[in-house]
């Protein structure tokens, strides 16, 4: 019972410490950024993909929990790749329309900044999906 609560956790600080090692998500490390949302790897798709294994190796691959995790794992990588790359879009268009507004004399309110990194690639997804998966089987043979 506690693996299926201890991977997961363990492939998401993996995941998320990883994200200060590789250079090109230019991450610096603070606390702030020890919760970012984007960068390679996901650890969203490591969180869910390693309790999806974890769930399958200890109560079966065919167990009615182990479904419900793969459609969890699912929905979850689904949103990280498409809605929070376009939440990201919108950011960055946003960002622009705030910056010309505040030459605007009109305006008296600041706009705060908007996240425009907050979605997953592919390639992260993938990556952070084998960070889950790998965890949840060493710790499961361990």
């Amino acid at each position: 019972m506690f693996k299926i609560i201890l991977l997961p956790v363990l492939a998401t600080l993996v995941a998320q410490s990883l994200k200060f090692v590789i250079k090109s998500n230019g991450l610096k490390f603070n606390w702030q950024n020890l919760l970012a949302y984007s960068g390679m790897p996901s650890s969203h798709a490591a969180i869910v993909l390693s309790l999806a294994t974890i769930i399958g190796l200890e109560q079966g691959w065919s167990s009615p929990l182990f479904g419900f995790a793969f459609i969890f794992a699912f929905l979850i990588i689904r949103d990280a790749l498409g809605l929070r790359q376009y939440l990201g879009h919108h950011g960055k268009i946003l960002n622009v329309l705030i910056k010309e507004l505040k030459t605007d004399k009109l305006l008296d309110k600041s706009y705060p900044k908007l996240l425009e990194r907050i979605g997953h690639t592919p390639k992260q997804v993938l990556v952070g999906g084998i960070i889950g998966i790998v965890v949840s089987m060493i710790g499961y043979y361990l």
